[in-house]
């Protein structure tokens, strides 16, 4: 009985690997991308379990053969953000003011009244950039007047859908504007940020519709405005940053492609998950903020902030530009293939109307 309960797991845990490997949009299949290193631990356990329990040769070896499988499987998308793995983004080993940019990503969580304890954050960092996310008209009421004076240049998208978006900068903005790329309800911040050495840098700030029950039925929405800024990126090359919630995880399908259409480095490569939610069940947690780099910038340092109350912890990097040394980055790239697979999907994406 006890090699049928082993068997029986280790079954259920290759098929949810598998079932990520589907190339469906819908949301339930996409999902399974997102709790990686959560079933590679359970077939882990199960693994040990078969070899230590009393149970049925035959049974022990189903059980070690699916286990095996699956932890072999998900460590190949989860071990490039470990690290085990060479570091996508150079450190930098001298920091430049003039030329060096900290960003601090926050998804306050629109129910969650806790402000103060992210303006003591944002005090204690002193950050050139904060990104908001899900901040409504309350969260900008409580963030303006203690932000405004430092942080003078700003964006600010207050919405009641959980979409909602606030840029406070210290640093000047140029050519700002707020886009809405795929869906007419979800915002996005494109701007140029210029840096006290004078260089200007591009900025995406992105926060995508998830593929979830009551959010999206498909990834289909969310997929199409990643490659949408990726294409952008891609056509129009310079210094740039994308930054949000990208309700995807680093190892996804989606992300990683992005990464090659639009020859995105992830400085977390290397250097380990800085999973961001769920705060409150440490169990169920993974990486949904994120930062992305040009080949033109070294990682100064990166680090996961406090919790504020929200469902995401705050994260705090700071990129260091050196266009100098993008030779040093081998960055991806995508095939024709990929490319033609990435327009049709934003064309689909703007087509087709969520239900």
């Amino acid at each position: 009985m006890l090699g049928l309960l082993l068997g029986s797991i280790a079954t259920v845990l290759l098929l949810a690997t598998f079932i990520a490997r589907i190339r469906l949009r819908w949301w339930w299949i996409r999902s399974f991308e997102f709790p990686r290193l959560q079933i590679a631990s359970a077939a882990a356990l199960c693994l040990l379990a078969a070899l230590l329990l009393p149970v049925s040769p035959m049974w022990r070896t189903i059980a070690l053969v699916l286990c095996i499988t699956a932890v072999v499987i998900q460590a190949c998308y989860i071990l490039p953000w470990t690290r085990l793995w060479p570091k996508q983004v150079r450190s930098a080993k001298v920091r430049d003011e003039q030329r060096d940019i900290t960003l601090l990503i926050a998804n306050v969580l629109t129910t969650n009244r806790r402000a103060s304890d992210l303006i003591r954050q944002v005090r204690a960092h002193q950050p050139d950039i904060l990104l908001t996310l899900e901040s409504d008209q309350w969260w900008q009421d409580q963030l303006d007047p203690a932000l405004d004076a430092t942080w003078p240049y700003s964006v600010k998208i207050p919405l009641d859908n959980l979409y909602g978006m606030h840029l406070y900068s210290r640093l000047p903005l140029e050519d700002t504007s707020v886009e809405w790329l795929i869906q007419d309800d979800i915002p996005s911040i494109h701007t140029h940020v210029r840096l006290p050495g004078g260089e200007a840098i591009r900025l995406f700030a992105v926060h995508p519709r998830p593929p979830a029950p009551g959010e999206s039925e498909k990834s289909l929405w969310r997929d199409a405005e990643l490659l949408w800024i990726g294409e952008r990126i891609q056509k129009t090359p310079e210094p740039t940053l994308v930054a949000g919630d990208l309700n995807d995880v680093a190892w996804s399908r989606t992300t990683r492609r992005f990464c090659r259409i639009g020859g995105m480095l992830d400085p977390r490569r290397g250097r380990g998950m800085f999973s961001t939610f769920h705060a409150h069940y440490p169990i169920l947690r993974w990486p949904l903020d994120h930062i992305f780099v040009s080949e033109h910038f070294m990682l100064g340092n990166m680090s996961r902030l406090q919790g504020f109350g929200s469902d995401h912890f705050p994260i705090l990097a700071t990129l260091c530009y050196r266009p100098t040394r993008s030779d040093e980055h081998e960055t991806p790239t995508a095939s024709a293939e990929e490319q033609s697979e990435a327009r049709q999907t934003i064309r689909k994406g703007q087509r087709e109307e969520q239900d």
